[in-house]
This record gives structure tokens, C-alpha cells and sequence, in this order.
């Protein structure tokens, strides 16, 4: 691989934790792009969506989109397109505006009082508003 090419991926990877980080999700640039097996991952980036394991993620660039064009035809203007070969693991293609929103709502589900506020909205739901305090004493005789 040449230098450009190398560079090229580098800020790529870069630029896809930095995307993350600002959207407030934690993402880590795996040291030389995983050629060192940096804590047994061989990935580019580590997104930190699901809890401290993180989703190990490759980046690929291409300057005239080889490859990525049939897919984007593809995908088409939906949310996801699901690869299927036969005899092997489904894969999904998703936009990044899904991705982050997907990643997003994982995050917070992970959070400890996720469960706790859930619940408590939830509840507040199904009982309805509250009457305000006054009114509550306005109506004893």
C-alpha cells in the first residue's frame, strides 16, 4: 500500500471517530489500523455502543466508489439493505445518519438508570398528569 493510500485511510478512520464523538458516542481509532491485533481486534475502529465491548468496525474509502455504487443503487433511499449470500452470515448496509441513530438508542439502553427512567415514564404514562396540588385542596370542603 502506498503512502497516500495509507494516509488517505487514516483520515478516514479519524474521521469517522471524530464524527461519532461528536454525536456523543465514544470511538477509538484502533493503533495501526488493527495490524498489531491491539487487544486481540483487528479492526479500525472501536465504537463503544453496547457497554465497555466494543462494535469493531473496518473503514474502506474509494475515491470513485469501486464497489460501494451497487450497493448505494441498491440501498436506494431506505434505511437498510440486508446482504445475503448463500451458506453464510447475513450483512447490513446502513447510512450513517441510521447507524448513529441506531448507536444512539443502544447507548442509552446500556446506561444504568436507562431501565429505571424508562419505567418511570412509563408509568407516569399510564397514570396520566398529576392535578396540581391547590387543586387537590381546593375541592375539601
Amino acid at each position: 500500500m502506498g503512502k497516500s493510500s495509507r494516509d488517505k485511510g487514516l483520515r478516514r478512520e479519524r474521521a469517522i471517530v471524530d464524527i461519532h464523538t461528536k454525536c456523543g458516542l465514544r470511538a477509538e481509532r484502533v493503533p495501526l489500523s488493527g495490524a498489531v491485533r491491539y487487544r486481540g481486534n483487528g479492526a479500525d475502529v472501536d465504537l463503544y455502543v453496547r457497554g465497555a465491548e466494543p462494535v469493531k468496525a473496518e473503514v474502506k474509502a474509494r475515491g470513485e466508489g469501486d464497489g460501494f455504487k451497487t450497493l448505494e443503487r441498491w440501498l436506494g433511499g431506505n434505511d437498510a439493505l440486508f446482504l445475503w449470500r448463500d451458506r453464510a452470515t447475513p450483512m447490513v448496509v446502513l447510512p450513517l445518519h441510521v447507524w448513529i441513530e441506531i448507536a444512539r438508542r443502544s447507548v442509552r439502553c446500556t446506561e444504568p438508570d436507562a431501565d429505571r427512567e424508562r419505567a418511570h415514564r412509563a408509568r407516569q404514562a399510564e397514570e396520566g398528569p398529576l392535578p396540581p396540588a391547590d387543586a387537590i385542596a381546593g375541592a375539601t370542603p
